[in-house]
């Protein structure tokens, strides 16, 4: 489902605005009939996003939920298709195909898993999903208690709930007795284990953070539930799991369809693997220029970064060090006019444990997309993540002076922040801003977004961009080349810690995320930078000396998030067009 796939001032414009075009406004009513499915199977997600009257809803897992979600899924894609052929309006048909495919690929990912996989599940991770999506600085106060009521219903405490936990082991085990289905990654197992408690004290926090009376029991039931759960999986899951992490090939191929990625994994590791030897021997030329300048004892590009690495921040510095260089960046992208910002401030902010747990790497955190009454996004720096046997493992890879500058170009300002905040204030359909949107789409922009921030910063925050950025490229090659069986974790790690110069845990985040969280989506990186390179070269030459980068920009984000395919068009036929 779109919304699981998982980012003050005067109110702004929401995609169902009534200043919306009218081909918008059509659009969007071709749109509600995915989010009305959305809204029933998946609600938390869905109140995240904006869609009001679910904030005390919740999902339930079981065959019954996917046999009625397949069955509505066919027929909005047959409405859809049926809409489509009677349809002129060129910009309402080209949303009409992304809401289509939206829903076959919902419907093969449905019905190739049940084919292949138990229905194993984090209940933890979802439950925490669920309550924090409602305790949060940004939502509204009288939203709040809502998070209560889904405590109870998860529990079972509210009348005619079953626990989630409960149903979650019935459909297990149910499956079970099917032959020949696998079961998950013992990692990925061993790993929820290991992070049920880190959920569970979250959960307590936020409910005595926002002051709600009468969590306790709610609480200490979900606690009791949680640990009978985790004693069902030692027992029944693990013995089922799988020793060996790699996605059958069905399913791979449909992540990364998901992940937005139309290469094949052949040729995105043979283009990842030429980026990474061209970004190493830029690097190098800058490492060599570095170290004469600071008198180091050495010019490689690996022992340059690790000398970087070393002026770590204080604690209580981090933050201040980034919301200086946001500031710096912003100075920067107005004085060169390289794209439209907006007078409001960005949000950038330390991750809490469980928001780490949830998701270890930096990151951006949407804003409702929907009925949007101010939220912004937010930029979330987590600090470490856990290593095997459960050790606490601390980055050192985003806590220093020089990497600031990329981080926040890609996250916040030109990246992810405008990228999402601009949908909500400028209004585009709800196709291009929920069912369009993919890694691909969205990664490539904040890829792109550090490639042209780096002719402006210092040079310790370039080689740092072009370390990232051959992260992005290693990531391109080790992915497919794990999922097949090319190099094992181990040969991983040994790229990422001593060829790209990442701590030990930012390298067991990357290949955690390889492996076992979200395979096929770290080629969705270098997969969008490259192919919006190419646009802009493309719209460059045809344009010669009448091209505006900031008119460029500004219409990149304009668009939303179409896919590649349809972003190409718009830009060569509407802005090169309208501008030639």
């Amino acid at each position: 489902m779109r919304f699981f796939v998982v980012l003050l001032c005067a109110p702004l414009m929401t995609a169902f605005s009534q200043t919306a075009p009218a081909w918008v406004a059509k659009s969007n009513q071709n749109a509600q009939l995915l989010i009305d499915i959305e809204s029933r199977y998946a609600p938390e997600g869905a109140a995240a996003n904006g869609v009001p009257g679910l904030d005390d809803q919740i999902s339930i897992p079981g065959p019954e939920t996917r046999e009625h979600a397949l069955a509505d899924y066919g027929a909005a894609k047959k409405e859809l298709q049926s809409r489509l052929a009677s349809e002129s309006d060129p910009l309402v048909k080209q949303d009409l195909q992304i809401l289509i495919h939206a829903a076959d690929l919902d419907i093969r990912e449905y019905e190739a898993s049940y084919r292949i996989t138990l229905p194993y599940s984090s209940p933890a991770a979802t439950i925490y999903g669920g309550i924090s999506g409602l305790l949060d600085d940004q939502v509204a106060a009288e939203r709040h208690p809502a998070a209560l009521v889904r405590l109870r219903k998860y529990t079972g405490l509210e009348p005619g709930y079953t626990p989630f936990t409960e149903r979650a082991e019935q459909w297990y085990r149910e499956r079970e007795k099917t032959p020949g289905l696998i079961g998950p990654p013992k990692e990925r197992v061993e790993k929820d284990l290991e992070k049920t408690e880190t959920y569970l004290t979250g959960i307590g926090l936020l409910l005595e953070k926002y002051k709600l009376s009468g969590y306790q029991d709610g609480l200490a039931k979900l606690k009791e539930q949680l640990t009978s759960y985790d004693e069902f999986v030692r027992k029944e899951v693990l013995p089922r799991a799988r020793t060996d992490f790699r996605m059958p090939p069905e399913l791979y191929k449909l992540a990364l369809e998901g992940y937005g990625i139309d290469y094949s994994p052949e040729q995105l590791a043979s283009l990842a693997h030429t980026g990474f030897s061209q970004i190493q021997g830029d690097m190098q030329k800058l490492a060599t220029k570095i170290a004469q300048e600071r008198h180091l004892p050495s010019s490689n590009y690996r022992d340059v970064v690790r000398a970087l690495k070393k002026d770590q921040l204080a604690p209580d510095q981090v933050m201040p060090r980034y919301r200086q260089t946001l500031a710096d960046i912003e100075t920067i992208l107005r004085r060169e006019h390289l794209i439209t910002l907006p007078e409001r401030p960005a949000i950038v902010r330390l991750a809490t444990a469980a928001e780490t747990a949830q998701q270890p790497a930096p990151h951006m955190r949407p804003p409702p997309l929907i009925n949007n009454h101010g939220e912004r996004g937010q930029f979330v720096l987590p600090m470490g993540t856990i290593g095997g046997h459960g050790q606490a493992l601390k980055y050192d890879d985003f806590t220093f002076a020089a990497a600031s500058w990329t981080l926040t170009a890609h996250e916040a300002r030109p990246g992810h922040e405008l990228q999402f905040d601009a949908m909500v204030e400028r209004g585009v359909s709800l196709a291009r801003a929920l069912f369009a949107f993919n890694s691909t789409n969205v990664e490539g922009w904040g890829l792109y977004s550090e490639w042209f921030m780096l002719p402006y910063m210092p040079e310790d925050g370039q080689l740092i961009s072009l370390q990232l950025r051959l992260l992005r490229a290693a990531r391109a090659f080790i992915d497919p080349e794990l999922q097949s069986g090319k190099i094992t974790p181990a040969q991983a790690m040994k790229i990422l810690e001593n060829d790209v110069v990442c701590s030990e845990a930012f390298s067991t985040e990357e290949v955690d995320r390889f492996t076992v969280n979200a395979p096929g989506q770290a080629g969705s990186y270098f997969d969008g930078f490259t192919r919006l390179l190419a646009l802009r070269n493309d719209a460059e030459k045809a344009l010669g000396s009448k091209f505006n980068v900031q008119r460029f920009h500004d219409f990149i984000l304009s668009e939303g998030l179409l896919p590649p395919n349809l972003l190409r068009k718009a830009v060569m036929e509407d802005f090169v067009g309208h501008t030639n």
